[in-house]
């Protein structure tokens, strides 16, 4: 059997494990910690050894650029694509969409298939690249949540300067950007993972070897979607994750990108799930619109949270498939193709309506000729 389905299955089998667990699991504290274990102990512990395995170059400066600059094509582009999705324009559902829609979330979704299946190399890669989406979800959005929040109460900001203040502060204080920065300082020094002391390095590599294991039963305990609106919420997906392919086809051609893990990455990464972040904030301005009515109100954080339901097991069933094709996805036509694909599948359901409409219309209009004709021949 091929090795890399073998991988694959094991993902699956640890997945299903997860699901088999929900039972144990009766509150979302209990969920909640195992993700911060995750967070602030597996997934820093990864990113350090694989930074510091890595050759740094100075064109990797690059990567957290083109993260950056696929969060702003999703947020300026995607909005023409929600009216398809049954989101109606400017409602707290089409505000909720876009606030998370171009957010990434790889450190759950990406990082641990793009270690298995690509190696430490390209984990720094795509640890490196996330720098970008943090600056992004972190403070740009909030930003963007804050302006709306404002537009909408035609209200002035106060604290505005502060938040800010303090999501920087999160975002210096998070573990992995700790973990990133010390890495990197390491490494422009010169010093190497096999030269710290064996009881830091070990500690790390211990740490490291629960990360995957972790994350995958982590999936299956957290899966929970609603039928409600699932309709619209693939459709989101599938639409979110074409347009994201599309982007990746095009950076590639345009930068003559071709070894066959870089185009994996960049696809892989791209289609990371949405962040929390952006959720947050949505939270935050919810919170001081306690008073307000359901349907004035800014966004809609029960679209929100299922937006979250389902983007997190979709991107990591289209991650894991992807890498575990081998290097089926691993050229610029397989990656516009894969795209146009999940654009196609994306518009189905919107496509389908527009049938059944038609086709409705068709019937009422045949039934009212015949009655016409019907009440015409009876009149002769």
């Amino acid at each position: 059997m091929d090795i890399n389905l073998q991988k694959t299955l094991v993902f699956i089998s640890f997945i299903g494990i997860g699901l088999l667990l929900k039972v144990k699991f009766n509150s979302k504290e209990e969920l909640n910690g195992l993700k911060k274990i995750i967070l602030n102990l597996a997934l820093p512990a990864t990113i350090f050894i694989a930074l510091m395995s890595v050759e740094i170059e100075g064109k990797m400066i690059l990567l957290p650029l083109l993260a950056l600059a696929l969060n702003i094509f999703l947020f300026y582009g995607f909005p023409y694509l929600l009216p398809f999705t049954g989101v109606i324009k400017d409602t707290a559902e089409y505000r909720t969409a876009r606030l998370l829609i171009p957010s990434l979330a790889p450190g759950l979704s990406c990082f641990p298939f793009v270690m298995e299946y690509l190696g430490e190399d390209y984990l720094a890669k795509a640890a490196i690249a996330d720098l970008g989406n943090k600056i992004f979800v972190l403070l740009i959005l909030y930003m963007v949540a804050m302006k709306w929040y404002y537009h909408k109460r035609n209200t002035t900001a106060i604290e505005k300067g502060t938040k800010i203040k303090s999501l920087v502060m999160t975002m210096i204080s998070e573990p992995v950007n700790i973990f990133i920065t010390i890495a990197l300082l390491l490494v422009f020094l010169g010093i190497s993972f096999e030269s710290l002391p064996f009881f830091l390095s070990e500690t790390l590599s211990r740490l490291s070897f629960i990360m995957t294991p972790l994350v995958l039963l982590f999936i299956g305990l957290a899966v929970h979607i609603k039928k409600k609106q699932f309709s619209k919420l693939i459709s989101l997906m599938l639409l979110r994750a074409g347009v994201v392919a599309l982007f990746c086809g095009m950076i590639a051609s345009i930068a003559k990108i071709t070894p066959s893990n870089d185009l994996l990455l960049l696809l892989s990464f791209g289609l990371s799930a949405c962040s929390f972040w952006p959720f947050a904030h949505i939270s935050a301005v919810d919170s001081l619109e306690k008073k307000i009515a359901i349907g004035k109100k800014t966004f809609n954080p029960n679209f929100g949270i299922n937006i979250l339901a389902l983007s997190f097991p979709f991107s990591t069933i289209i991650i894991l498939v992807i890498l575990s094709s081998g290097n089926t996805f691993a050229s610029i036509g397989a990656i516009f193709l894969l795209g146009i694909g999940l654009l196609f599948f994306g518009f189905a359901p919107f496509l389908y309506k527009i049938a059944r409409i038609t086709r409705r219309r068709a019937i009422k209009e045949k039934i009212e000729w015949i009655q016409y004709k019907t009440a015409k021949s009876e009149s002769v």
